[in-house]
């Protein structure tokens, strides 16, 4: 099943390789006449036939980003590599060579025709990502397992199938069992599948296939409210109030506190964290900031739409104030040249070339304003834009700290009653009246009062710090988002300018040489 070639060395793919397979393509064919050319562009590159060439490493392959069909058949390539950047491939041919194992293609989005025949695969796997895939040939390689049709139910464009020549394909039951379960196949091992077939093997396997539609609904059910969850955490992250709907703050607290998960166990703790409502409370600041930021990511986000809705709408109307003049000066402009060339007498030639040159000028002139009148526009509305956004970021951040001052009050009361409850088993424990059975690292804190004051500080700092953080990430990042949204609206609009402005001295320039040619054309008459 392997290919070897005693009579040469084993190759990688370099540039004169490809220079030349490039080259070798018919002359017929637009590669033909690129690589007749010096320098030629490997992205203009289409099609790439680089089969018969004892390529054993495939390298050096990224430059063909445009590439569609590429033929690395009948090589001695042993693994899939280098084709990352080949997103737009559609045909792949790897057959004949001594690949083991499927890899490499995960990038491979657009892929609808692969063929690894004859290789040494022994498993159907890491295909996930070729959602387009039509055909796919895999005869001849050392697949003896059925269980690999189960895996390409998942692929619904799936329509040709080779499989003859691998172990399975020797299993009594292998045409009917594919049938059955990939029951959109159209061909299996190039041969058309009837209907009558179809209808056997639905029939033969009905009860273990619609025991397996159960277990797919079920994992499909179970991706798509994975699906959800993913999307809701993103839209809290873009309102920067991502787990800020329950608990997890305040567990944190927690998670990380040596301290005071040691002095949860003293007695009365454990109820103070259970009747005290200070986690109630705590929770509920929380959700309210959290509420509280998508409202405003709503404000925020109406504000954006606002805005590229007046800046479209300025941009438009001033490039339709444009198009009249245009219009307006080509009409006059056209009857002028026609003019110039009826007309026989130099002087009046020239002073009729003489006023289209000012009308180009004065057309010039007239872009220009109104394309300063837009920018001035445009300046104002960003102007805008950026006081409305900056003060509602204000007023969110200024909100957002007072709440979480709440928390950092509900958190420094909490404090207060365990430092309480910790003194007063301190002065039980010097007195010998604590009955309670602590465990050792526990009575280890009530050396002194000392140390159980810093242990209770500790737990209380760490706690403090937790709140700090969330606090800080939360301003910081929406600073960050503010700055980056402003600086990208300037950065348009300065791209837009520039643009605009080339545009017109383009167009005013094709004018004035238009018109630079028909006197030279009139003089040498």
């Amino acid at each position: 099943m392997n290919r070897l070639y005693d009579s040469m060395e084993p190759r990688v793919i370099d540039d004169d390789m490809l220079k030349l397979a490039v080259g070798e393509q018919s002359s017929q064919e637009e590669t033909g006449e690129l690589a007749k050319q010096e320098g030629i562009l490997f992205k203009d590159v289409l099609s790439l036939q680089l089969d018969f060439r004892n390529i054993l490493h495939i390298d050096n392959l990224w430059q063909f980003e445009n590439l569609r069909k590429l033929q690395l058949d009948n090589n001695v390539i042993e693994k899939i590599e280098g084709l990352e950047n080949l997103t737009h491939l559609v045909w792949l041919d790897l057959s004949f060579n001594n690949i083991e194992t499927i890899e490499g293609l995960d990038t491979l989005v657009n892929l609808e025709d692969l063929s690894l025949f004859n290789n040494r695969i022994s498993n159907i796997d890491s295909l996930d990502a070729l959602v387009k895939l039509q055909v796919l040939s895999l005869g001849n390689n050392q697949i003896d397992n059925m269980m690999n049709i189960i895996y390409l139910r998942q692929f619904r464009c799936l329509r040709m199938l080779s499989l003859s020549g691998n172990p399975i394909s020797e299993v009594e039951d292998y045409k009917m069992f594919i049938c059955a379960y990939l029951p959109d196949l159209v061909y299996l091992d190039f041969r058309r599948i009837d209907d009558h077939t179809k209808e056997v093997a639905e029939a033969k396997h009905h009860y273990s296939i619609e025991e397996l539609k159960h277990r797919e609904n079920l994992m499909q059910a179970r991706l798509e409210e994975e699906q959800v969850r993913r999307e809701e955490l993103e839209r809290h992250k873009t309102a920067f109030v991502e787990h800020l709907n329950g608990s997890f703050l305040f567990d944190s607290m927690y998670a990380e506190d040596s301290e005071g998960n040691k002095l949860s166990s003293l007695p009365g703790v454990s109820e103070l964290l259970e009747v005290y409502p200070s986690k109630d409370k705590f929770v509920i600041i929380c959700v309210n900031i959290f509420e509280y930021g998508l409202k405003q990511q709503e404000k925020w986000k109406t504000e954006l739409d606002t805005f590229n809705e007046c800046v479209h709408e300025a941009i438009q109307e001033n490039q339709e104030q444009g198009k009249r003049k245009i219009a307006k000066f080509k009409e006059k402009h056209l009857m002028s040249l026609s003019a110039i060339r009826e007309e026989l007498e130099m002087p009046n030639i020239e002073k009729m070339i003489l006023e289209c040159s000012t009308d180009i000028s004065e057309l010039f002139d007239a872009l220009m304003m109104l394309e300063m009148q837009l920018v001035e526009q445009l300046e104002e509305t960003i102007s805008m834009f950026e006081r409305n956004i900056v003060n509602l970021v204000g007023l969110f951040i200024e909100n957002v700290q007072s709440l979480m001052a709440q928390c950092r009050d509900l958190e420094n009361h909490h404090h207060e009653k365990l430092l309480e409850i910790s003194i007063s088993t301190l002065e039980k424990a010097v007195k010998g009246d604590l009955d309670e059975d602590l465990s050792e690292d526990v009575r280890a804190l009530f050396v002194d009062k000392d140390t159980i004051v810093n242990a209770v500080g500790a737990s209380h700092d760490i706690h403090l710090l937790k709140i700090d953080n969330r606090e800080d990430e939360l301003v910081t990042r929406i600073n960050s988002w503010c700055t980056r949204l402003v600086d990208k609206i300037h950065r348009d609009e300065i791209m837009r300018n520039r643009k605009r402005v080339k545009e017109i001295s383009l167009y005013i320039d094709h004018m004035k040489s238009e018109l630079d040619n028909l006197e030279y054309s009139d003089i040498l008459d």
